[in-house]
């Protein structure tokens, strides 16, 4: 596989990835209907909608409309861009890049919708839940998967653990805290990468979060009781976990 056809995979699936981005919360179809702009909902035509260069061309602005165009969609795109040639450069042609892809795409979309609207949709979890243990089940795939009784026990700790805090924060605090959401996230990875990933994840997801919201806490912009995507640091926290046990397989 060409590095060149990497970038433009990476590109193009980070350009249906800011399609998901924007129609998922909203309940929208994801396939079909062209690409339209929100303010004045005219149909962006394909010469206006190629990944990155698009954006530089028109300034960041509609054609039609002038309306400014979030940056956003830029950062999104050159992300995955990225995601898919790191992954391209580490694993080669194999069923684990493909894999890690759709993972990586996956999480992508989930980072930025939860961090704009504070959902995490079923409709991710669920299917890379059931792609997570079923891959386990071949002995053949890199090692940084787990077997499936691994998978099994880390899908099911990743879920236990956010649904008992979430239980007992209710019990004493007498209103919600983290989201389920949240929970189906840490199980998909649970049920990717093994038990062995759940501590790690959550204890730098944490650090993470606690690092990022202490300088709003100091200026009290805002307070313990306010709410936070957390999703977003548990996906950080997975890559930290993914470079360091890649790290440590090199070394051994």
């Amino acid at each position: 596989m060409d590095i060149a056809f990497v970038i433009i995979l990476g590109a193009l699936w980070g350009s249906f990835a800011n399609v998901c981005i924007f129609r998922l919360p909203g309940e929208k179809g994801v396939v079909s209907g062209r690409s339209y702009c929100p303010k004045c909902e005219n149909k962006i035509a394909w010469y206006d909608n190629i990944p990155i260069i698009s954006f530089f061309l028109l300034r960041g602005k509609c054609r039609s409309c002038k309306t400014s165009i979030s940056i956003q969609y830029a950062i999104v795109e050159a992300i995955n861009i990225i995601s898919f040639v790191t992954i391209y450069y580490f694993f080669g042609i194999s069923i684990t890049t493909i894999l890690l892809m759709i993972l990586s795409l996956s999480f992508l979309i989930i980072f930025f919708i939860d961090l704009k609207h504070f959902i995490i949709p079923n409709v991710l979890t669920f299917p890379m839940m059931f792609v997570g243990f079923i891959k386990s089940f071949d002995p053949n795939l890199d090692s940084l998967f787990p077997n499936y009784l691994n998978s099994l026990i880390g899908g099911l700790l990743g879920y236990g653990i956010i649904w008992a805090i979430i239980y007992f924060y209710k019990q004493v605090r007498k209103k919600e805290g983290m989201g389920l959401g949240d929970a189906k996230l840490l199980a998909v990875i649970g049920f990717w990468f093994g038990w062995i990933s759940i501590p790690f994840v959550l204890f730098f997801s944490s650090v993470i979060a606690l690092l990022w919201v202490v300088p709003d806490l100091i200026k009290k912009s805002k307070k313990l009781t306010s709410q936070i995507p957390f999703g977003p640091y548990i996906i950080l926290g997975l890559i930290l976990f993914i470079v360091s046990k890649q790290k440590l397989l090199i070394l051994l």
